[in-house]
């Protein structure tokens, strides 16, 4: 067994904690049991016992047998297999996550379920659904709009390894993305927290890389369809907010679904060859040479958010942390030299340097601002004017 912690701190370490195990054998995640959930009635039927022979009864030889009036045990439903082949769900699915379009791929949304509804806070409702398009991966949206606005714009937030569903309930948090009447919607990204259940232990992002990356960009687009099949949000002002391992999808999906049309990348991954490579992530990985072999990179380099960037018209944010380790410095540097020339990209020295300009808040304003009419030439001086001396913009050529 091995067990992976990613080291950053902070504030703003939104990459916290990442913990991979992987197994030898046949070791399975199993299915999470929601904490609001209530335990389901055995699936199996009752084992009734024979009656014990009476001494006083003779064996008859003639005597044909009994039905029984018993009705037929049912096969009890096994988590994470499909029930007519037992094959695991996951081997099931049918989706070609190297191209950032659905495509070929089978598949189909079911009916949203809904979930959590929380109206008692002044200036938000916060709410969620179970949306589900791909076998054994439901997936929970969780939907935070401003009160007594109708069709706000909609931000997607995309977090990363670190994903934590507490974040989603946090009041401040929701005020913070909420302000200035925008909404927002967040979900874990594949194989995250409450979607890697039923699979080998050994998998992990980085082992599935181009199905979770692949998977996720699809997502969103499912996402933004039942976003606009509401009919409560303005889909023609959507933008998407990402960090870390969210980042990269961020640029993918922007890249992917003309619908975006502004993305904040906070120290987004890229260049995969030299960060599978070099990414102290990845160093107690015992499967990282797999990673550099090239039939891994080819499925990979499709999902390279490097590659995907030069084609961006939209308003993008782009900022990167020195102090990080976890992206290594030739992969900021990738990404910025690839980064389109209306980019906004800003660079810290410590966790800290952006914490004094993104706390409270401010962090995510700059997506929220890009939704919004766009302001006059003395508005747009002023924002630049007021950038504290420790974050330094690159200018693209």
């Amino acid at each position: 067994m091995w067990v992976r912690m990613s080291f950053l701190k902070g504030h703003f370490s939104f990459l916290a904690c990442l913990s991979l195990f992987a197994f030898a054998g046949g070791a399975f995640a199993q299915q999470p049991v929601s904490s609001d959930a209530k335990p389901a009635a055995a699936a199996a039927a009752p084992v009734i016992p024979s009656p014990a022979p009476s001494h006083d009864a003779k064996p008859s030889s003639t005597q044909p047998p009994v039905a029984s009036t018993q009705p037929p045990a049912q096969q009890p439903t096994v988590p994470g297999l499909d029930p007519k082949t037992l094959k695991p769900l996951y081997e099931t699915i049918q989706e070609d996550w190297s191209s950032l379009q659905i495509g070929a791929s089978k598949l189909e949304p079911q009916p949203p379920v809904p979930g959590e509804y929380d109206d008692t806070h002044p200036t938000f409702i916060r709410s969620s659904t179970q949306l589900q398009w791909r076998p054994g991966d439901p997936i929970d949206l969780w939907i935070v709009t401003p009160k007594n606005v109708k069709q706000p714009p909609v931000v997607i937030y995309l977090y990363g390894p670190d994903a934590d569903k507490r974040r989603f309930r946090d009041d401040t948090w929701a005020t913070h993305v909420t302000a200035g009447g925008v909404a927002a919607v967040a979900f874990y990204p594949a194989l995250v927290g409450p979607r890697f259940h039923d699979r080998p232990l050994k998998q992990n992002i980085f082992s599935e890389m181009q199905e979770a990356l692949g998977s996720t960009v699809h997502d969103v687009k499912f996402v933004l369809d039942y976003l606009a099949s509401t009919g409560k949000f303005d889909m023609n002002r959507v933008g998407i907010f990402g960090a870390g391992w969210g980042g990269s999808i961020a640029i993918l999906s922007a890249a992917g679904d003309s619908r975006i049309k502004a993305v904040d990348a906070l120290e987004p991954w890229g260049d995969w060859p030299v960060f599978l490579a070099k990414s102290p992530l990845l160093d107690p990985d015992p499967d990282r040479a797999a990673y550099a072999k090239p039939e891994f990179l080819e499925k990979v380099a499709p999902l390279d958010p490097v590659k995907w960037l030069p084609d961006l018209k939209i308003p993008v944010r782009i900022q990167q942390i020195h102090e990080t380790e976890v992206s290594p410095e030739e992969c900021k540097d990738a990404i910025q030299a690839a980064a389109p020339k209306q980019t906004e990209l800003v660079r810290f020295a410590t966790l800290a340097d952006i914490g004094r300009r993104e706390g409270g808040g401010r962090l995510f304003e700059w997506v929220k601002e890009k939704l919004q009419p766009a302001p006059g030439a003395g508005s747009a001086r002023l924002a630049v004017a007021e950038k504290p001396a420790d974050a330094r913009a690159v200018t693209k050529n």
